[in-house]
């Protein structure tokens, strides 16, 4: 069975854009915490700051669950099959980063595992970039 381009290449659009402006949202909420740490000032943020960050970070990483979800069913063009792969393997990482920064949150915050997830994310988004520059390289080039 022939995959519909047309129709993968809205549906990995959609979720790239989707997952912007999850991104968005979160981030005023992560540079809060970012701002706390530098200056080091995390005994400011009291535990209801502390629990709205978390339910912020809690919802916008169920939803990327989901648009993961939606990757790993998506069936791709043969010639980007591996391509593919590699864009659902970093989400994933990216979806674990989001994951672990929670889980620094979680009680006491733990500052290195914080920045650890955050580093996590930055390497998972720069290979999901690289994986949709070169999709999009090869599916435009008929």
């Amino acid at each position: 069975m022939r995959v519909d381009l047309g129709y993968y290449i809205q549906m990995i659009n959609q979720i790239i854009q989707d997952t912007e402006a999850v991104g968005e949202k979160m981030n005023p909420k992560f540079e809060e915490v970012k701002k706390a740490i530098e200056d080091n000032q995390l005994a400011s943020l009291s535990s209801e700051q502390l629990a709205e960050i978390l339910a912020t970070f809690n919802e916008g990483t169920q939803t990327y669950k989901e648009y993961l979800a939606k990757l790993q069913g998506l069936k791709a063009p043969a010639r980007v099959i591996g391509l593919h792969k590699k864009l659902v393997a970093a989400y994933q990482k990216y979806v674990q980063g989001c994951l672990d920064m929670i889980a620094s949150l979680e009680g006491e915050v733990d500052v290195d595992a914080f920045n650890q997830a955050e580093q996590h994310q930055d390497e998972a988004t720069d290979t999901i970039a690289f994986a949709i520059q070169r999709m999009t390289m090869l599916l435009m080039k008929r």
